[in-house]
């Protein structure tokens, strides 16, 4: 990435003014698959109001109810896709290999986060469930057990048959506690428009409308995120009585109950009345007042007690009607205070910043791994990521492809660790709204490479400089950037 001259620069340079929608990768979720190809779940016509539906809500519904957020996301949009082009288009050698000297993991990198008004830690435990195996089981377990409230936010809430048994979970403990869905509209319109890749039982017939069928003989209360400007709300929370949250990169569907590799953190302690409070305002924002319901006093949220094996934990938003990019700030400082290793695993990773900051970091020795997946949910990323890896693997750093559809999206620079929703691109470092922790507890650090890198590493195939050879890459990487 970020060679001089760029060979499309004039394709990079038109794709400032394409909507969101077709930026991201993500964004056409699991209806986007390359190998095999998918069948469509519903049809033509059904599939074709469904979409009219959904841009009308995007356009027309969010302009309503929500002018000053389609006002600030407008501008952040028009601002943010030309200057990853400007960015993109800088000769790598004429960009200043800056250097912090405050090390992630250490007392001074927090002081730092502090002193440039990042929020501040809460206290919480984490408990590390990796995919499905480890996700589903314990979302069972939050289901059955509440006693108050299921609150539930993902990007896509798809209609297969995995995302409709869990519907029909939370409709049964509707009858006896609060539950809220809330959903992003073109995320899930957009992926029920195809199934899995691995067949679901041969009587099953999707929904062609999940918030009906949610509310359906229910009391389930169902919002969707609306989509000014075809900004998309990436964000994947579940909170159990303002009590228990559940974090990451996973959605509600079978793509990540038994086809990808993914990561979601179970946390508890006083760090949840912060994310509930997330929730809370994401879910009065989606309502039939919009962004007047942000005027009214919002909930306070009793911290729950702390726990005694709590650590610090930063929650991190990208947020950009508000202005809001601390996911992508802190992994630049992260980056560029990092001595002696980085290790990433994220399926997007595109965003010229970020690719910048960790060749950067490999030249100056810092042991730089970087796992991404063999085979992606999207052909132009998929091409994108060899650009990034080339641009690493000449800077010295260490590329790695996982076998599978890799979706986790987390990251360790020393002795501090991030992980959430957010992808390594312009959406999730600049557009979108994404949600992240981030911590540096040195036992926690070692338990999540322990759990996630250690094994990830010895399972994943290493990429050669020969093999990020393409004749599209330059194409691919001018498109990716957009996304």
């Amino acid at each position: 990435m970020l060679p001089f001259p760029r060979t499309f620069f004039l394709c990079g340079a038109a794709l400032v003014i394409l909507p969101s929608l077709s930026s991201c990768g993500s964004l056409a979720g699991p209806s986007a698959q390359n190998s095999p190809p998918k069948t469509v779940s519903l049809d033509p016509m059904m599939a074709g109001k469904s979409l009219a539906k959904t841009t009308f809500r995007a356009t027309v519904l969010a302009a309503v109810r929500q002018p000053v957020t389609s006002a600030r996301q407008g501008l952040s949009v028009l601002w943010n896709r030309p200057r990853e082009v400007v960015v993109g288009n800088i000769p790598a050698e004429l960009v200043p290999l800056e250097t912090i000297s405050q090390q992630p993991g250490t007392r001074a990198f927090e002081d730092l986060l502090d002193e440039q008004d990042f929020p501040g830690p809460v206290n919480g435990t984490l408990k590390w469930l990796v995919d499905g195996d480890g996700f589903f089981p314990e979302f069972d377990r939050q289901i059955a057990s509440a006693r108050k409230s299921i609150n539930v936010q993902v990007y896509i809430f798809d209609n297969d048959d995995i995302a409709v048994r869990y519907a029909d979970k939370l409709k049964k403990r509707s009858k006896d506690v609060d539950v809220r869905v809330l959903y992003d509209d073109f995320g899930s319109a957009t992926a029920h428009l195809s199934s899995p890749i691995t067949a679901p039982p041969k009587d099953f017939s999707p929904p062609p409308d999940m918030r009906a069928y949610l509310r359906d003989g229910s009391a389930v209360q169902v919002r969707m995120t609306l989509n000014p400007w075809l900004v998309a709300d990436h964000t994947k929370l579940l909170v159990f009585d303002d009590r228990t949250a559940i974090l990451g990169g996973m959605n509600i569907g079978r793509e990540y109950y038994n086809e990808w590799h993914d990561l979601m953190v179970r946390v508890e302690g006083p760090a949840v009345a912060e994310l509930a409070s997330v929730f809370s305002k994401t879910w009065r924002k989606n309502g039939k007042f919009g962004d007047l319901a942000l005027l009214s006093a919002p909930k306070a949220f009793r911290k729950p007690s702390p726990v005694g094996n709590g650590i610090p934990l930063r929650i991190l938003r990208t947020e950009p009607g508000i202005g809001k990019h601390e996911i992508r700030d802190s992994i630049l400082l992260a980056l560029k205070g990092a001595k002696k290793r980085v290790y990433i695993e994220n399926p997007y990773f595109a965003n010229d910043e970020v690719v910048l900051a960790v060749r950067a970091a490999a030249m100056r020795g810092v042991d730089v791994r970087v796992i991404l997946p063999a085979e992606g949910d999207s052909a132009i990323m998929d091409a994108g990521n060899l650009a990034t890896a080339r641009t690493l693997i000449e800077a010295g750093a260490r590329l790695y492809r996982y076998p599978r559809m890799t979706h986790m999206k987390v990251m360790v620079c020393d002795g501090w660790a991030t992980m959430g929703s957010a992808n390594l691109d312009v959406l999730s470092m600049r557009i979108n709204r994404e949600l992240n922790i981030a911590f540096s507890d040195e036992a926690e650090v070692e338990k999540l490479v322990r759990t996630v890198f250690n094994p990830d590493f010895a399972r994943s195939r290493r990429i050669r400089l020969k093999d990020t050879e393409s004749q599209t890459s330059g194409f691919a990487e001018a498109v990716a950037d957009q996304l």
